[in-house]
């Protein structure tokens, strides 16, 4: 599996906005959601994203943008202009005909993360990100222009659409600025291990067959891996587990001997040792306090 795939799990929408009524000028929409990140793009016309600890970014059709949370942000037609804004969520709606008038229909829709793994690619993004156009989304945005103008936007599932649409724009965002993790996958050392390492995090990985994997030495795998993720290989492996043992302990009837299986520990003792070494709580405390629970933002 790739890294990336485990990293985008457990992002999906709550809530989208597949097409707002027109917004002719003067308008400011202050997005209130709360939400660990907001993707937005506007179908028709085009319009600013100001965001705290950002400069204002314009974003037009055929460009995508997604924002960092939990804070508020806005989207408006004049960044420089002072006045009152329009508190608005993202809450599944479809409200698109074909404008009859100029102005700007955006597309919206946000992601609250509360699973532990997802946050990694969280901490890697700027406050704002703008993709633009001619990128592997653009077919599905020409796509909903021609529906906006036809006014059939209203059959579409908004959900499934903006899950693809951030998918491709992270993506593509990564593809340009790779973080060191992100920039090992293509490496012919690191690559393959990465991929065994989350496609079987459970496995009884050791140094030796790791090393086989990447048909180098030990020596040379570990030199090679850490110098292009920033951690040793089996290192990353133990954060890799317990980051997912995090999630699977917030599960329904889990037990820790069922999580310390399912993340490749043959006893629940070592696996509760390893756990607090790395958390600073024991997995059974972990439960209790609540940790990744619904209801939790993941930037809060």
């Amino acid at each position: 599996m790739d890294p990336l795939d485990d990293l985008l799990r457990g992002i999906r929408s709550e809530g989208g906005v597949l097409g707002t009524p027109v917004l002719a000028p003067p308008y400011a929409l202050r997005f209130v959601d709360g939400a660990a990140l907001t993707f937005c793009t506007p179908l028709l016309g085009a319009g600013w994203l100001v965001v705290d600890g950002a400069d204002p970014h314009r974003v037009e059709p055929g460009q995508t943008a997604v924002v960092r949370g939990p804070e508020p942000f806005v989207f408006t037609d004049d960044p420089d202009r002072p006045g009152p804004t329009i508190d608005v969520r993202c809450d599944g709606r479809v409200e698109a005909a074909a404008p009859t008038d100029p102005g700007t229909v955006l597309m919206a829709g946000a992601y609250h993360v509360r699973q532990e793994l997802p946050r990694r690619l969280l901490d890697e993004l700027p406050p704002v990100i703008v993709v633009t156009d001619d990128h592997d989304c653009t077919p599905l945005l020409d796509y909903l222009q021609d529906r906006i103008a036809a006014g059939a936007l209203n059959r579409l599932s908004p959900d499934r659409l903006l899950d693809w649409l951030m998918l491709c724009t992270l993506r593509e965002w990564f593809d340009q600025n790779p973080p060191p993790w992100y920039g090992a996958l293509g490496d012919s050392v690191a690559g393959p291990v990465l991929q065994a390492m989350h496609g079987s995090p459970a496995a009884g990985w050791t140094l030796a067959n790791l090393a086989e994997i990447a048909a180098v030495s030990r020596t040379t795998l570990v030199r090679r891996f850490t110098e292009l993720t920033g951690q040793a290989p089996l290192s990353y492996l133990t954060e890799l587990r317990m980051t997912l043992a995090a999630d699977l302990l917030t599960e329904p009837g889990a037990t820790v001997a069922t999580v310390a299986r399912r993340v490749g520990y043959a006893d629940a003792f070592g696996f509760s040792a390893a756990f607090k070494r790395e958390r600073g709580l024991s997995p059974s405390s972990y439960q209790k306090a609540g940790h990744g629970m619904a209801g939790q933002s993941s930037l809060g």
